[in-house]
């Protein structure tokens, strides 16, 4: 019998787990990642960016490891591993880890709409009405969640066209010579790479919701290719449009590129494709709610509807007070440390512990 089982009627289809990891990882780092890995390796950054979108499937492959050895969430096996005091302590830095995360998406959302669209927007109220948003749609439950990941990954999917107008003006000897640096200068290139790519680890709590687990890992892995492929591919459009001395000033090259965007109905196709990744952000929000809220029900016994009011306030807070360039970078340079450490170096260990510890048991 799993453990925290959740009832059918509650659960999501397998193919369905795929939306909700896709949906985590097409967050706000797409429209400025650019920049930040050509910083380490020059042009030659779309190599790090397939190699570390290649790495997820490695991560995803023992998040269900260790789902699977104890038939529950990361919060069950915490607690089977540390015991409770322990166990629990980690699983409250889990639950920081998603609040953190849920207030950067809107920091960042509300630092481009100042910078792009308008000048004066109040933190604060904008901020507010997004997290009512998504209390909402945690208040309709996990699947509710599910269905908003799934119309927020496909509706605006049309932006991928966008970018074709970038090709016109590419010139593709910006990627040549290939492999012109060191395998070290890769190395740091892929890290800044994979906090992009950061968002799966949100299986690590939803697994109990997915019916027939099992079946859901092609489409997990099928999703977690697309998403690579995707990063891949803009990395080598944005490198071939941008000049090298021109993309280190570039803060939003994904944004840069939208400016040239004519179409007869509109002029500004930026203020579009903002409008547009405002959607495209909802998910985020709700599926960060949702699983802080989900722990916090887990460790703490509280109701999850109490729960998500109490997190969306601190995310309020949080949120309204790094509006400036500055405290945004170090803000998620913060949650992206937090966030490697706990997918790429604690998951790995835990899942050691676990079998360590089934192996004593069982003797």
């Amino acid at each position: 019998m799993m453990q925290g089982s959740v009832p059918e009627r509650l659960q999501i289809s397998p193919f369905m787990a795929a939306y909700v990891v896709v949906a985590m990882q097409i967050g706000i780092g797409i429209l400025g990642f650019q920049r930040s890995i050509a910083q380490d390796a020059g042009y030659d950054a779309w190599i790090s960016v397939l190699a570390a979108g290649l790495i997820t499937n490695i991560s995803v492959w023992l998040i269900y490891k260790v789902c699977e050895a104890v038939e529950g969430d990361v919060m069950y096996a915490n607690v089977y591993v540390f015991g409770k005091i322990i166990g629990n302590s980690i699983n409250t830095l889990f639950i920081v880890y998603f609040i953190i995360t849920c207030a950067g998406v809107l920091g960042g959302l509300i630092e481009i709409i100042r910078t792009w669209m308008f000048l004066d927007l109040n933190p604060f109220g904008f901020a507010s009405v997004y997290l009512l948003l998504g209390i909402y749609i945690v208040y309709g439950g996990f699947r509710t969640v599910v269905g908003i990941s799934f119309l927020g990954t496909v509706i605006p999917s049309y932006l991928v066209f966008t970018f074709g107008f970038a090709l016109k003006y590419g010139d593709f000897t910006n990627l040549l010579p290939v492999f012109d640096h060191s395998f070290s200068d890769m190395i740091d290139s892929g890290y800044h790479m994979s906090l992009s790519y950061l968002g799966f680890e949100t299986l690590l709590v939803f697994y109990p919701f997915i019916k027939k687990p099992e079946q859901s890992k092609k489409w997990v892995h099928i999703g977690l290719l697309a998403t690579t492929l995707f990063y891949t591919g803009l990395a080598v459009v944005s490198f071939s449009y941008f000049p090298p001395s021109l993309l280190e000033r570039s803060i939003w090259a994904t944004l840069e590129m939208w400016k040239i965007v004519r179409l007869p109905f509109i002029e500004r196709f930026e203020y579009l494709g903002i409008a547009n990744w405002a959607l495209i952000l909802i998910p985020n929000v709700a599926i960060t709610l949702w699983a802080a809220s989900r722990c916090a029900k887990r460790v703490y016994s509280i109701r999850q509807k109490k729960a998500v009011i109490f997190i969306a306030l601190l995310c309020l807070i949080i949120a309204g007070l790094i509006p400036t360039r500055e405290r945004m970078d170090l803000f998620l340079d913060i949650d992206s440390k937090v966030g490697f450490s706990l997918v790429y170096i604690y998951i790995p260990i835990l899942y050691l512990l676990l079998l360590i510890k089934k192996k004593v048991k069982t003797k």
